[in-house]
């Protein structure tokens, strides 16, 4: 049976869930899919997004967004997406003059120790603060992509933990929004730092998406191997968390899932 990520999730554009952390998680392959999707769920779910790229350019994830049925640009006019282009702000920084007649730029932390994240913070309040949308738009969303990139930039994982921390205590505890954020991992990294941040990640996430290469190498019709680990309440701790594992194929404009041995190889 070939079904789709809303599925497998349990989830509609028609009530999206609120208050819930995702963590996508990527080892030895390209995950980018998970944040294309959840982008465009939460779009078309009417949600106010802030996106926080810090991997790619606009343009790109414009394109991507097009395939799955959806205009960026359009969500940036109607002032449904606040996209902070973290290639482009971190540039400005580096090898411009500095400009503050717009604002002080989210990024100017790499211009100092990376300790200082309250300018980042701010950014994410104030696209997502009810004051910043109306009433017209559902919950909010924070959607970052792809977090180990602030420890290549130089900040301590003690300074990325804690912006997640007050990004939490802002988005889910006092907006009732969702959070989604990436990262990439492996059993056998040596960064140290990534895979801690990882870890903790993962220890405060309500939903885990982890994205596995398939170990037997490249195969035409099974693109790799998709782990959702569904977190128990923090009240119910007692109960074990649900796991499901899944194989998957990655299409022009949709990704299909199957159960283990039933890719269209295997039947």
């Amino acid at each position: 049976m070939f079904v789709g990520l809303n599925e497998l999730l349990g989830v509609s554009v028609e009530r999206p869930e609120e208050g819930k952390l995702t963590l996508l998680c990527a080892t030895k392959t390209d995950a980018d899919f998970l944040t294309h999707h959840f982008l465009s769920f939460y779009l078309k779910a009417g949600c106010k997004v802030c996106f926080v790229a810090l991997v790619q350019s606009f343009s790109h994830y414009s394109i991507v967004a097009q395939k799955l049925g959806i205009s960026l640009p359009a969500a940036k006019e109607r002032g449904q997406l606040v996209f902070l282009e973290g290639l482009k702000s971190s540039c400005d920084v580096l090898f411009s003059e500095e400009d503050q007649s717009a604002g002080p730029n989210p990024f100017q932390f790499i211009s100092g120790d990376g300790s200082n994240l309250k300018v980042l913070y701010e950014f994410v309040w104030t696209a997502l603060s009810p004051a910043a949308g109306g009433d017209s738009w559902k919950c909010p969303v924070l959607i970052v992509d792809n977090l180990s990139v602030l420890l290549s930039l130089g900040l301590r994982l003690v300074d990325v933990l804690d912006f997640l921390h007050y990004c939490r205590g802002t988005v889910i505890s006092q907006l009732k929004g969702n959070i989604v954020v990436m990262v990439h991992s492996s059993d056998d990294s040596e960064d140290e730092e990534n895979e801690l941040l990882a870890a903790a990640l993962r220890h405060q996430s309500h939903r885990i998406l982890w994205a596995e290469g398939l170990a037997t190498g490249f195969c035409r019709d099974i693109h790799g191997q998709l782990t959702i680990t569904q977190r128990s309440l923090w009240e119910k701790r007692a109960e074990r968390d649900l796991e499901h594992i899944f194989q998957y194929k990655i299409q022009d404009k949709n990704v299909t899932f199957f159960a283990r041995g039933m890719s269209a190889a295997v039947l």
